[in-house]
């Protein structure tokens, strides 16, 4: 936990932003860092990568990565890849090395699709929406610990989706959760058009209606900056779809209790798939993981956890052991 206590405690909260029932704090960290890696989509655009299915027959949960260049690469937790026989999304943050081949743990969010439509995969230009991550983080923390690898729960996936297509009233021919976020693009826009980067911001604390939901930061405002937008877009889709009861003012206090929070929680590390270690932790009122490496923080999220706070009570499931797509 040390690299993650001492990058939040040079942290410090910005005035907040609101637009209808979203609250974002700015979160800001006064260092010139430059990113000696690329994001995802940058080397995906620039096709240094190629992700794929094992092979001509796939398998959900898994997927090859081939970084093709000399850069490391940085995959963030719930960024969704499109194409191939279906989409997924990534199930932990990693950082790839140059030249490197890894297979890369995921999990589906297009129920209905087995088929090719690409031979490669493409990014999805999004980040699966907060209050699902925040179930998803849970579930594959309960695997790390229980020395089971970066598995989720693959039906807990499924099963959220659906929920919320219906809530939304969203027709997914294949339940692809890209289908919520496309029905609803003109209202996520607005979230983007009202929310501003501010100078030397690493990150973001948001809250909707008056609750907080999750903290989300990195390293570098560089890499911050190139994931604000799929970021603000994860959190309005929860707050177009949350109880449209009376709007109450969110008190900084409330921000500054989650960092307080992820300072004191337990942690424990884990084996990265690729460099690096990831670390899990969690207190009485969040749960989170964070790519490290040496003392730099790559990537770190937390979530406010529901109820009385304490982990997912629903096991998760190997795949085998669901397979209703097959």
């Amino acid at each position: 936990m040390k690299p993650i206590i001492s990058f939040l405690e040079t942290t410090r909260l910005a005035r907040k932003q609101v637009y209808r029932n979203l609250t974002l704090f700015p979160l800001l960290a006064p260092n010139g860092i430059k990113p000696d890696y690329l994001t995802l989509d940058q080397a995906l655009d620039g096709k240094l990568v190629e992700i794929t299915e094992l092979d001509d027959a796939g398998r959900v949960p898994e997927l090859k990565l081939v970084n093709l260049g000399e850069k490391k690469v940085l995959i963030i937790e719930g960024e969704e890849l499109v194409g191939a026989k279906q989409n997924r999304i990534v199930n932990s943050s990693f950082l790839i090395a140059g030249k490197a081949e890894v297979i890369i743990p995921v999990s589906c969010v297009e129920q209905g699709r087995w088929r090719y439509e690409s031979d490669k995969f493409e990014s999805g230009k999004k980040i699966m929406h907060a209050s699902l991550r925040r179930n998803h983080q849970q579930d594959v923390s309960y695997s790390l610990r229980h020395g089971e690898g970066y598995i989720s729960n693959q039906g807990r996936i499924w099963d959220g989706i659906a929920e919320k297509s219906a809530r939304m009233k969203v027709a997914a021919p294949t339940g692809a959760i890209a289908d919520v976020f496309e029905s609803y693009e003109d209202n996520l826009s607005e979230f983007i058009n009202k929310f501003k980067l501010i100078e030397w911001q690493v990150g973001a604390i948001f809250a909707i209606n008056d609750q907080v939901l999750g903290l989300e930061c990195f390293g570098c405002h560089d890499t911050f900056k190139r994931f604000f937008d799929k970021l603000v877009k994860s959190y309005a889709l929860d707050a177009l779809d949350s109880p449209k009861g009376q709007r109450k003012s969110v008190p900084p206090d409330k921000a500054r209790r989650v960092i307080a929070s992820v300072i004191k929680s337990n942690g424990e590390s884990h084996p990265s798939l690729g460099l690096g270690k990831n670390i899990t932790f969690e207190s009485r009122i969040i749960s989170g993981a964070a790519l490290v490496k040496g003392n730099r923080v790559f990537h770190l999220s937390a979530f406010k956890k529901e109820g009385k706070g304490n982990p997912t009570h629903v096991r998760y499931q190997r795949y085998s052991q669901r397979r209703t797509l097959r």
